[in-house]
């Protein structure tokens, strides 16, 4: 009175949440199939990047125990494009390089095959490779025996086999013993051990291994077809760089050399493609669940014309009434965001135990997925609320 204008009183953090909430509690069903378009896309978001995550630090402890120190040198062609090979010195002389650890070999066993026994039609090989293998392989690459024991100087002279991981599978052998054989280049092999994976040797996943003193009797002419290669952890490059004109002085330019931990990165760079297909399939359910968000508030607007014009009538001001919606789209907003975030970090967490991965999600995501849903919350709302605001009180409570 006295001439001063009423000021009129103001909303506090916890009313407008419970303004917000009852006009969200009015909806149930509409408000839950709202929430689940934005918990969808976040879901999707979070469940991507976490699963990438999950697979790159798999990675990254694998290469930790594997080691990235180990180089593999292999016959190219000649300029003529003839298939080259190794000399026969070309393993001794790798392992006079100063910083090497360790060397060792495998050569390829042309025309010798192997299959489950004596009665399965030649044809059918299953693309198993039969590899003369030095007895010292297991250390250099990293290997491990699921079944049985690696060759030995003993047994490389006899009929004995160590079979991949894969070649195993494909041959129907469940382990190595005295019972288990394969039939090999003409005749029976005892299996004496199956291999684990070789992530830095994947071409051993699929061999039948000998021993280097059996694949000669077998028509081996000797010519190691792949030389493995420790070389100390300060001194890949430098050993990388010699190991061509060492292996073949006269023609190093027929020798192929690589490192099998460059492949692990390249194919996690070409998962890294499919991640972001992914992302980007996820912003797209986002904008759908954004629109979804929209949708109902707009919707709420219209059903509640006499709500909003008999609270304008009671004092409420355009700004509590924009307030009011907006609190709703957020809270609405919020619910969908929450519940994706966790059902991102289950469905992570799922597949990285299922597929024996560390499991990580990055702060950043689920930070992101907060934020995301803020501001689908702000840009779903503003319209609304805006609209809401502007209905006029005698306008509102006219409206049947």
């Amino acid at each position: 009175m006295n001439g001063r204008r009423l000021r009129p009183a103001r909303l506090r953090v916890r009313d407008v949440v419970r303004v917000g909430g009852a006009g969200l509690r009015a909806r149930p069903l509409r408000v839950f199939l709202s929430a689940l378009g934005i918990a969808i896309g976040i879901a999707a978001m979070v469940g991507v990047v976490g699963i990438s995550t999950s697979s790159r630090e798999n990675l990254d402890r694998q290469l930790a125990a594997l080691g990235t120190n180990l180089l593999t040198v292999g016959p190219g062609q000649s300029l003529f494009g003839e298939q080259s090979h190794l000399p026969d010195e070309a393993i001794a002389m790798i392992g006079r390089i100063g910083p090497v650890q360790s060397t060792t070999a495998t050569g390829k066993v042309v025309g010798a095959h192997v299959y489950r026994n004596d009665k399965i039609p030649t044809a059918e090989s299953g693309g198993i490779a039969v590899l003369a293998t030095r007895t010292d392989l297991m250390g250099t690459v990293g290997a491990s025996v699921a079944s049985g024991a690696f060759l030995n100087e003993a047994n490389a002279r006899y009929p004995a086999v160590v079979l991949g991981h894969k070649a195993a599978e494909r041959l129907g052998v469940g382990g190595a013993g005295p019972e288990q054989s394969v039939y090999l280049g003409g005749q029976s092999f005892t299996v004496v051990g199956v291999l684990d994976e070789v992530p830095l040797a994947s071409e051993l996943d699929t061999a039948a291994l000998v021993g280097w003193p059996m694949a000669k009797e077998m028509g081996f002419d000797g010519y190691a077809t792949t030389v493995y290669t420790r070389a100390r952890e300060d001194s890949v490059e430098a050993v990388q760089n010699v190991l061509a004109a060492t292996a073949n002085p006269e023609h190093p330019n027929e020798v192929s050399v690589s490192r099998p931990s460059d492949a692990l990165a390249a194919k996690q760079a070409t998962d890294q493609t499919l991640n972001g297909l992914l992302l980007g399939l996820g912003a797209v359910a986002l904008l759908v669940g954004g629109v979804g968000v929209a949708n109902t508030m707009v919707i709420s607007v219209l059903e509640r014309r006499a709500e909003i014009g008999l609270r304008r009538s009671l004092g409420a001001t355009r700004g509590q009434v924009r307030v009011q919606f907006l609190a709703e789209s957020l809270l609405l907003s919020a619910l969908g965001g929450l519940g994706g975030m966790v059902l991102g970090v289950v469905v992570t967490a799922s597949y990285a135990a299922y597929q024996n991965w560390p499991s990580v999600v990055p702060v950043w995501a689920s930070g992101g997925a907060v934020v995301a849903t803020m501001v689908i919350g702000v840009v779903a709302g503003l319209y609304p609320a805006i609209r809401a605001s502007r209905l006029s009180p005698t306008e509102a409570l006219a409206t049947p």
